[in-house]
């Protein structure tokens, strides 16, 4: 029984992820929504952007004239390394290195070499854009741009608010590469991998100005020192945008929906939380848990993107696996309660698997082991447990990316 339900489990989080994969969900919206221009430049950047490529051609074929695509390292398709009209860059996240600048300085020449009033551009973003690709103001090095996302990433912040400091250190986010198109027409589609959907927030909004203003009293010390000695690029004024056209072609939403239908035809009595799950891990694990004891429903599906405070030399995971080691603690010996806690692009953090799939054993398993759950979650060294415990999720690249979805049953 227990093997059967985590193979279900698993099995309702890929058609999540199936629903939202950036090929399938290009190909829809271009089909439905086909572009008038014959030709178009295409410039893909995010964890998703291989995926998104390959719909794009599928439906288009060689209405492409060529196209640039920046994604994370191992995430392009070997098909597009194959294709002589499509230059890919492999960069680096979650924090920027040298490779992230080349790859800035590559997009601005790209575009310099193709943007003019009667060019037509398909641009395809998601999540991961904002460590991808960077051109950084003057007076500002890599180094600073290290120390930054290192901080944001240790202090626990939301992506909305991560992002904004990303926009202000940088000449292309923010909207700021839309004063790079010298009037060409853009068509914009967007995998969301942030709350609410907002453009401006998605990849640091490369092409979508924010209409939030960045209040320094937000941040921690340590961030509003460095922002305090740059002088922030100068946002383009409404014309700039006037010829993009902006969709959102996967988010969410979708994922939660498309896991609660595979899990009503496996037979659960299943049902989608609406509310955006997010805050401190710590929180969000005593939540999770005490929903699903309380629900008159046996399955559960939430989506969103906790976040957690790191200690100095952390040690192996993300906040996936994190969040499913605390919820492994608070159900220990509890029998025939289950979580699945992954990120939906494969990944989870600086790790290579996505989350993890625990149950009422996960601890006990762990102490006959010799392994230490307190020390695991104190130094967040949460993925070395679930590695020995046999609880870890590995996908690989899912070609997608919206945020990270939590499953939780408990058995009749």
């Amino acid at each position: 029984m227990q093997d059967k339900i985590r193979s279900d489990l698993i099995q309702i989080f890929n058609h999540g992820i199936d629903r939202v994969r950036g090929r399938q969900a290009v190909v829809a919206d271009l089909q439905n929504h086909p572009p008038s221009a014959e030709n178009l430049y295409l410039i893909a950047i995010g964890k998703a952007a291989s995926d998104m490529t390959l719909g794009a051609l599928d439906v288009l074929g060689t209405r492409i004239k060529d196209g640039l695509v920046i994604t994370k390292h191992r995430h392009a398709a070997a098909e597009l390394h194959e294709n002589n009209l499509i230059e890919v860059i492999e960069s680096d996240h979650p924090v920027p290195t040298e490779t992230s600048l080349q790859a800035g300085q590559r997009l601005l020449t790209y575009l310099q070499e193709r943007a003019n009033p009667d060019a037509h551009f398909l641009f395809l973003l998601s999540g991961g854009a904002s460590s991808l690709v960077e051109v950084l103001p003057a007076g500002m090095g890599l180094d600073d741009l290290k120390n930054i996302t290192r901080l944001l990433l240790a202090k626990g912040l939301d992506i909305g608010r991560m992002n904004l400091v990303r926009q202000a250190v940088s000449c292309i986010k923010g909207g700021r590469l839309a004063a790079k198109l010298n009037g060409a027409k853009v068509l914009n589609l967007m995998i969301s991998d942030v709350p609410g959907d907002d453009p401006s927030i998605i990849g640091s909004g490369l092409l979508n100005p924010s209409a939030t203003k960045i209040d320094l009293q937000n941040y921690p010390q340590e961030i509003r020192a460095y922002l305090n000695d740059i002088e922030l690029v100068a946002v383009p004024d409404a014309d700039a945008f006037k010829f993009i056209d902006t969709r959102i072609v996967a988010r969410l939403d979708d994922a939660k929906e498309a896991c609660v239908n595979k899990a009503t035809a496996l037979a659960y009595d299943a049902h989608a939380i609406a509310d955006f799950v997010d805050g401190d891990v710590n929180e969000v694990a005593a939540r999770l848990c005490n929903t699903l004891f309380n629900s008159e429903h046996r399955l559960l599906v939430w989506g969103g993107e906790p976040s957690m405070n790191l200690p100095p030399s952390p040690g192996r995971g993300g906040r996936n696996q994190h969040l499913a080691l605390l919820i492994a603690e608070k159900i220990s010996n509890k029998d025939g309660i289950y979580f699945m806690v992954a990120g939906t692009d494969g990944s989870d953090g600086p790790t290579t698997d996505a989350g993890a799939l625990v149950d009422g054993s996960t601890k006990t398993r762990g102490l006959s082991m010799g392994l230490d759950i307190a020390h695991s979650l104190a130094t967040a060294d949460s993925g070395s447990f679930l590695e020995q415990t046999n609880d870890l999720i590995s996908t690989g690249p899912t070609g997608t990316n919206v945020m990270d979805l939590m499953i939780g049953l408990k058995r009749d």
